[in-house]
């Protein structure tokens, strides 16, 4: 008899713990429903975004996306994202993806324009910058260091201009080219 007891209580004190513990890792998570007003945004990629992706604005959660579909029209990516009621955008604010790091996840940074009038519930960020893919950064890179030592050495010019650089025109900083 006692020990039917004693595993009673201790069952108990296990489901109390067990309870706690999911409420603290709710409350501490955000996924929480912020009870924000909806904004969309077209991106030309979406790399890396799904429903729940952190919105931040300076580094700070003010919202989360909760719609991702494709325009039949344009076929940009349409993202709906809702935001902290809070925070008013300037309808002139833009909206890129950014990562965490070098190999992080990725969020939608919000940064706010400087128009007085205010985006209403529903609008649409004009202004926005897709995701950027590390593995065609990487694949730009190997094949214009094979262009840029390839083509130079065989002109005879190095990397300081003319013909032999990066993409055939001027300097490596990628400004104007230069008149012959």
């Amino acid at each position: 008899m006692r020990r039917n007891i004693f595993e009673t209580v201790i069952g108990a004190l296990v489901i109390v713990v067990a309870a706690w513990f999911l409420y603290f890792s709710y409350t501490r998570s955000g996924v929480r429903d912020i009870g924000g007003y909806p904004v969309t945004a077209q991106f030309d990629r979406i790399d890396g975004i799904d429903l729940g992706t952190d919105v931040r604005m300076s580094g700070i959660k003010i919202g989360t996306v909760t719609g991702q579909d494709l325009d039949p029209a344009t076929y940009l990516a349409v993202v709906t994202m809702e935001v902290d009621p809070r925070i008013k955008l300037p309808e002139d604010s833009s909206a890129e993806i950014a990562s965490a790091g070098l190999l992080g996840s990725r969020y939608i940074a919000l940064v706010p324009g400087g128009s007085e009038r205010m985006l209403d519930a529903g609008g649409r960020i004009r202004f926005t910058q897709s995701a950027v893919s590390l593995e065609q950064l990487i694949g730009k890179f190997m094949f214009s260091s094979e262009d840029k030592g390839g083509q130079g050495a065989q002109s005879g010019q190095g990397a300081q201009g003319g013909e032999g650089s990066l993409g055939g025109q001027g300097s490596l900083g990628g400004g104007a080219p230069k008149p012959n």
